[in-house]
């Protein structure tokens, strides 16, 4: 099992291979792993993500599975690293850390069966699908701005290849406390599967990474909380939640639990509807 990682090192985006507690560039170069610039271990062109698939998560949510996967789509301006800041919007109560193994496409693979898969998977790097779920309810089924606002996709720090993701436990950490930890053989659809599945009308081009879903019992995070996800033997992805710099123009009142499904309350700032008004009357 190899490990790769992608970092700064003088001033430049280098590959690099880790060995112990060292990161060594293809020229030699070397740099102590707790001295290094982390940068995600791959620049996808698509983050897709899958809504239910672990055992553990459907009897939490008292549900029951689909008859196949369903799938979200995070935008690449999500992006985050090891060691980054995920910034928690002014007004946000509901910022969810979700740790994850990700799939990352090494091959272009297109109308591939799912014993094919492995061969256009490079490697497994860790995940951590953090939602603002302020908006669950207004962007319920697209997810969008619950997963795919900035900084909410940290990947990394490693990408081992040559690893093999049954039986695996990943832990994820809150602040030194456990919070998440479950095994990949809790998944309904494999790894594969879900690789032959979303290639079946996407192409998935190379740095391509797709999330199999998470664990049971997330919960919210506030300012400065610290969450780090590792599977067992592989370094862990760490982050720090921080406040945003300059309020968003709109604040957000909602529940993600809410019945009605409305659009966040928007802020005098922005010239408040009738509709706007019957909203802040009914939020919380």
């Amino acid at each position: 099992m190899t490990e790769y990682r992608r970092i700064l090192l003088d001033g430049a985006v280098v590959e690099v291979t880790r060995d112990g507690d060292e990161l060594y560039a293809p020229d030699g170069r070397s740099v102590k792993l707790d001295g290094a610039v982390h940068l995600p271990p791959c620049e996808p062109s698509k983050i897709i993500a899958v809504h239910l698939n672990h055992r553990s998560r459907v009897e939490e949510f008292q549900a029951r599975l689909p008859a196949a996967p369903t799938y979200f789509h995070k935008p690449t301006s999500a992006l985050n690293a090891h060691g980054g800041a995920v910034v928690r919007p002014e007004g946000c109560r509901w910022l969810n850390y979700e740790g994850e193994v990700a799939i990352v496409i090494g091959r272009t693979c297109r109308n591939i069966a799912p014993d094919e898969a492995g061969d256009h998977i490079r490697g497994y790097t860790i995940a951590n699908d953090y939602g603002l779920h302020d908006f669950r309810d207004t962007d319920a089924g697209s997810m969008l701005r619950v997963k795919g606002s900035d900084t909410l996709c940290p990947l990394g720090p490693g990408l081992v290849t040559d690893w093999d993701f049954r039986g695996r436990t990943l832990t994820t950490r809150v602040n030194g406390e456990v919070k998440q930890r479950g095994s990949t053989d809790e998944m309904e659809w494999d790894m594969h599967y879900l690789v032959a599945d979303i290639a079946r009308t996407i192409t998935l081009h190379p740095a391509t990474s797709c999330c199999p879903g998470r664990r049971p019992i997330p919960a919210p995070c506030s300012r400065g909380t610290s969450s780090r996800s590792r599977w067992t033997g592989s370094a862990c992805c760490a982050t720090t939640s921080s406040a945003a710099r300059k309020a968003s123009a709109a604040t957000w009142e909602h529940s993600p639990r809410s019945r009605r499904r409305s659009a966040p309350r928007l802020s005098a700032a922005t010239g408040s509807s009738a509709a706007s008004a019957r909203l802040a009357a009914d939020a919380p």
